[in-house]
């Protein structure tokens, strides 16, 4: 990959190769007792963070009504105020949030709803128009998702959003809404050199969709900076990390995860490339119709995950020898992402 640019599905949008993941810069949340959210955020530092991603090339912005019950898309539209026709916005919708407690209070999948949640995403955002609206509701059965497609392309009518997708880690649900829907143009799913999604990926270039790639760094195990000691607080979702997330056990991260990562760490690391530039790298080999869209709330972070557009894709000996290298602890099993 010479161009930094990558064409979003088949919406014709180009966006950068590279997009930034906003659920880190709600700031804490939560469902019930369990943490949802990334620790406490300083908001002007996170502003400074999407303006300094735009500076740099990167125009493509992920985030949900749920990242802070808000707050996150809040802070995107001040962010992004006087740029929006520089950038593509991509939110989502399904849970129920209710801002007061910061606290998710349940999920609905009723064609009403979405049309209630998609007005206050963009009176958060500061915007007429969504360019991505994805449902969040991960695991929500592919019957119950179809009956929101007409909805979704009545809102594609009048102008409020112009493209649409799924959050789901799930491939028959990904095949499913790139059949049926007219305007669906990506899927978001967690995918990266540590956990290959290949059905995901096969559903989504099949269908001429993005496959938008959340947790591209592995919830933080791609960027170097944990170790077997490290450990992470109460007010973290890693601290507490609900039973989907794997990565991390009871504020540490997961040693078979730090296993892989020791298996690529050099691969990953070739031609001046930090781990965490290496391990977007990879994903820009496995496929065209990859984004990943690791999270920042930092200056320093988004400005070395940029970096990676530098560089550009593994080469394709680089690519081979990292499956060589994974292929015996990938076949251990580690749960369910």
């Amino acid at each position: 990959m010479t161009a930094t640019t990558r064409t979003l599905g088949r919406s014709g949008l180009e966006v950068s190769a590279l997009g930034m993941g906003c659920w880190a810069i709600g700031g804490p949340f939560w469902a019930g007792d369990q943490p949802c959210g990334w620790g406490e955020v300083d908001d002007d530092e996170s502003v400074a963070t999407v303006r300094r991603a735009v500076e740099l090339g990167v125009t493509l912005f992920d985030t949900s009504d749920a990242y802070g019950t808000g707050h996150s898309e809040t802070i995107l539209g001040r962010a992004l105020a006087g740029r929006r026709d520089d950038v593509v916005i991509a939110t989502k919708w399904g849970n129920t949030i209710d801002p007061a407690t910061r606290q998710l209070t349940g999920t609905d999948p009723s064609p009403a709803y979405l049309r209630r949640a998609v007005e206050g995403s963009l009176a958060r955002l500061g915007t007429d128009h969504l360019d991505l609206y994805q449902l969040h509701l991960n695991d929500l059965p592919i019957a119950v998702a179809n009956e929101l497609l007409g909805t979704l392309e009545e809102l594609v009518g009048e102008g409020k959003i112009r493209w649409y997708g799924w959050s789901t880690d799930h491939a028959d649900r990904a095949f499913a809404w790139g059949e049926a829907g007219a305007h669906c143009t990506a899927v978001q799913h967690a995918f990266n050199v540590l956990h290959d999604a290949a059905e995901v990926l096969t559903a989504c270039e099949s269908h001429g969709l993005a496959s938008l790639n959340r947790s591209p760094l592995a919830m933080g195990l791609l960027t170097g900076k944990f170790t077997p000691s490290s450990t992470l607080g109460p007010d973290d979702v890693r601290g507490i990390a609900p039973d989907w997330l794997h990565y991390f056990r009871d504020g540490r991260p997961a040693p078979e995860w730090l296993d892989r990562v020791a298996a690529v760490r050099e691969v990953l690391r070739s031609g001046g490339r930090t781990l965490a530039q290496g391990s977007l790298a990879w994903i820009w080999a496995r496929s065209g119709a990859t984004v990943p869209i690791p999270g920042c709330r930092t200056v320093a972070q988004i400005e070395e995950n940029a970096g990676a557009l530098d560089h550009g894709p593994l080469t394709p000996a680089e690519l081979a020898e990292v499956e060589r290298l994974l292929a015996d602890l990938r076949a251990e099993p580690v749960g369910a992402m």
